[in-house]
């Protein structure tokens, strides 16, 4: 099993444009063979609230038509974020594309401070995912602040727990110290994806990560670099490898 975090820096608004980074990205992972691409939270849009309207998403938009071609074609799961509608409601998610033609959604379940007056939460929209016998958990930024989402996630028996965040250069200490800890205590590997660029007028930190189920840091981009940090399973062991874009 390959899995590969994306670490993008996103264009403000420019949907076409993060959707093209998308495009590239997915294919040159899935040219080194990974089974599943990890992008940032709010990835095709970039992180915003006050704007988020303007920018949304709909559960079945035409926008996200390609993901799925490459999706089935490359044989590759991949996970994109931006602000999506559900009945009346606004949510922080991600859409999870298999190469089945199928599409979860996925919602931020604990929202960061002021998120809470334009979006909604909800515990209803988690699903899980399994390739290669390994249950595959997922995250949005602030859930990794509350104990109780990982917690919630290893009773459910994951093996991997995949996080998709936009943390800043002051915030990403305690990003690595909770997923280090996360990946120990509940033996479950770990994948991290993060912006390398400003988004919503602050800069973020990078340095994109992956901890196997010891607790133990395998591999980290820097906070700069765009492109994709590969891991690879390897029997109980995990290789890595980082490919600039």
């Amino acid at each position: 099993m390959i899995l590969a975090a994306a670490q993008t820096k996103p264009k403000r608004g420019d949907i076409s444009s993060n959707l093209l980074n998308h495009y590239h990205l997915i294919e040159l992972a899935a040219q080194n063979g990974a089974n599943l691409i990890a992008f940032p939270e709010l990835s095709i849009t970039g992180y915003e609230r006050e704007n988020a309207e303007a920018l949304v998403f709909t559960e079945d938009d035409y926008r996200i038509d390609h993901l799925k071609e490459l999706s089935v074609r490359n044989n590759i799961v991949i996970i994109a974020g931006a602000p999506i509608r559900i009945d009346s409601k606004l949510f922080i998610g991600e859409f999870i594309i298999a190469p089945d033609d199928s599409v979860s959604i996925y919602t931020k379940q604990f929202l960061h401070e002021g998120e809470g007056d334009f979006f909604d939460s909800s515990f209803d929209y988690n699903p899980m995912l399994t390739i290669e016998d390994q249950n595959i958990s997922f995250a949005i930024c602030a859930d990794i602040d509350n104990p109780l989402h990982p917690e919630n996630a290893a009773k459910n028996d994951t093996d991997i727990y995949i996080a998709s965040i936009f943390f800043s250069p002051n915030g990403i200490p305690n990003a690595y110290s909770h997923l280090q800890n996360y990946a120990e205590k509940h033996k479950m590997n770990v994948l991290m994806s993060n912006f390398s660029g400003e988004s919503w007028g602050s800069p973020s930190a990078g340095q994109s990560a992956f901890w196997n189920n010891k607790g133990e840091l395998v591999a980290q981009m820097n906070d700069s670099d765009s492109g994709l940090l590969l891991v690879e399973k390897k029997g109980n062991d995990w290789e890595s490898q980082i490919v600039k874009f």
